[in-house]
């Protein structure tokens, strides 16, 4: 028999979760230390913000300051701010990592994401032949870097890309 030990699991198990109604999307950004709520970026409406829990090495995620559980209940100007972080993600990434592909997708609601009534967009970088399955058959995660080093690099490019703007 053949085993995958797949160790982060704990991390993920043994994370304080959030007391009824709480949400960890609207309390990150008020602790006043981006690096160590792994915020990249923040714009007027919305923020981005490197995935604790990754997929594939700076997984990163869109998500309004304004608790939303769906993209009707968002404003029009929301919805454009949370759109342009997505956008400057991409490019992100795409300078940072030089990823082949994204996968870029919602998640509304509590049972789409941990079990917190909010929404989000996932921006996940891709490479031809990366081990995207290891998560989903092998419970298994191949991260090469740690989330720190992720981060500073991430964070160096979102702010060079966004003193651009």
């Amino acid at each position: 028999m053949d085993h995958l030990h797949a160790y982060w699991r704990m991390e993920y198990i043994e994370t304080p979760r959030l007391p009824e109604g709480g949400n960890i999307f609207a309390d990150l950004p008020k602790l006043g230390n981006d690096a160590e709520a792994l915020i990249i970026h923040r714009s007027q409406l919305s923020y981005l913000i490197l995935n604790r829990f990754p997929y594939n090495p700076g997984h990163l995620l869109a998500v309004p300051f304004r608790a939303a559980t769906d993209l009707v209940e968002l404003t029009a100007a929301e919805r454009a701010d949370l759109m342009d972080e997505i956008i400057l993600g991409k490019q992100v990434l795409t300078a940072a990592v030089s990823p082949n592909a994204f996968n870029v997708g919602f998640n509304f609601g509590a049972a789409a994401g941990g079990s917190i009534p909010h929404l989000h967009a996932h921006i996940v970088p891709r490479w031809t032949g990366d081990t995207n399955f290891m998560p989903v058959i092998g419970q298994t995660r191949v991260l090469p870097q740690s989330l720190a080093a992720m981060y500073a690099r991430l964070k160096e490019v979102a702010d060079k890309l966004s003193a651009k703007i």
